[in-house]
């Protein structure tokens, strides 16, 4: 990679705000950023060079960071989930076990033996998608309430499933890392607690905001680089480590200025780079040689989708159940890593990002009949 490319990279990246400028088509910025790198990568023209070194390791350390932004999101010490918590979580389970059903039939339907995988992706829910658009269109009541803890419980538990069924061959040993790194960002967690409870953090921060030193921002890159350290040498994705790592700064309490200066970090630079590499990864002229995989895709976003609006049977608005089956962290984690491990089949990465694109074309259908409602 030489700065010619890095221009290019970057240029691209702006094509997701481009994309997602109006306001009332509820686009997320990625998806710009995915098309920019498919029209310039493997699949296009062929500028971008994905399995470039450098390219591949600033991709991981923006899918790191990626992931660990999506967990902060996730509202651990909100007391006014905790009371929806338990319809969310039947919801979850329910969708769940239809996700089972639909996986397993629709990966006989195909051949490709990946029904546990497809399970987790149909059942899965994104917390960095969702809770931004709720907060944004400042939608509320007990019925986001239980949707905010549905999609919390949701896109953790296919956190931790998704190294396990992505490779059932190597399943123990997924297991194995994903409770090391658990107990690892527990310690981090205690670790935050003590900080904060001792007012060292806030000592810290003082000084920090008077001296521009941005500690807080560099102490959680260092936790995220260790956990992520720690997740490559235990053969676990490193969405884990950032996921977990997440969760763990979100149960202390995320300071403003970090979250702000994570921001800065993330959307400006790593996590466009990611999605610009993982669009010039997917190469959809592979739909060229095998065309069923696009009902592939399309059989699992709808499945998704169908599997999220039938929550309507236990009191869940539609537009809601739509906007819970948004889907992109899993879905991407799952190309990403299905791919270095070398256990997907060609044309299937495509596959499953036609799959979640169909999810959060539902979910931006979600959001705009919420607004509608609850502005009558």
């Amino acid at each position: 990679m030489n700065f010619q490319t890095l221009t290019l990279i970057t240029v691209l990246g702006l094509a997701g705000p481009w994309l997602a400028w109006r306001r009332s088509w509820h686009l997320p910025v990625i998806l710009g950023e995915l098309v920019a790198g498919i029209v310039f990568g493997a699949t296009g023209f062929g500028l971008l060079h994905p399995e470039d070194p450098t390219f591949t390791f600033l991709a991981d350390v923006g899918f790191a960071v990626v992931m660990f932004v999506a967990g902060t999101h996730v509202p651990v010490r909100d007391a006014s989930i905790r009371s929806a918590l338990g319809e969310g979580a039947v919801r979850a389970v329910v969708v769940g076990v239809l996700a089972v059903f639909a996986g397993e039939g629709i990966a006989a339907w195909f051949g490709t033996g990946h029904g546990l995988l497809y399970a987790v992706l149909i059942a899965s829910s994104s917390a960095a998608i969702v809770l931004p658009i709720l907060d944004s269109q400042g939608l509320g009541g007990k019925p986001v309430l239980e949707l905010t803890a549905q999609v919390a419980i949701a896109d953790a538990a296919a956190v931790v499933a998704l190294p396990l069924v992505i490779d059932p061959g190597h399943a123990g040993r997924a297991a194995l890392g994903a409770l090391l790194v658990a107990v690892a960002a527990v310690g981090v967690y205690v670790f935050l607690r003590w900080l904060e409870d001792s007012g060292i953090r806030h000592r810290m921060h003082k000084v920090s905001e008077e001296r521009q030193f941005a500690l807080e921002l560099r102490v959680s890159l260092a936790l995220l680089f260790a956990l992520g350290a720690l997740a490559t040498r235990s053969h676990v994705s490193i969405m884990l480590a950032g996921f977990a790592l997440g969760l763990a700064v979100a149960a202390v309490g995320e300071p403003r200025r970090v979250a702000k200066q994570l921001f800065a970090i993330s959307d400006g630079f790593l996590a466009p780079l990611f999605f610009v590499w993982l669009g010039a990864r997917l190469n959809l002229r592979e739909f060229g040689d095998h065309p069923y995989l696009i009902l592939l895709g399309l059989a699992l976003g709808l499945a998704a989708v169908l599997a999220h609006i039938l929550m309507r049977l236990l009191g869940q608005p539609i537009p809601l159940g739509a906007l819970a089956s948004a889907q992109i962290g899993v879905p991407v984690a799952a190309v990403t890593v299905g791919t270095q491990l070398h256990v997907l089949k060609p044309g299937e990465p495509a596959a499953l990002m036609l799959g979640a694109l169909i999810t959060i074309a539902a979910a931006a259908w979600g959001t705009r009949r919420s607004v509608a409602f609850s502005s009558q």
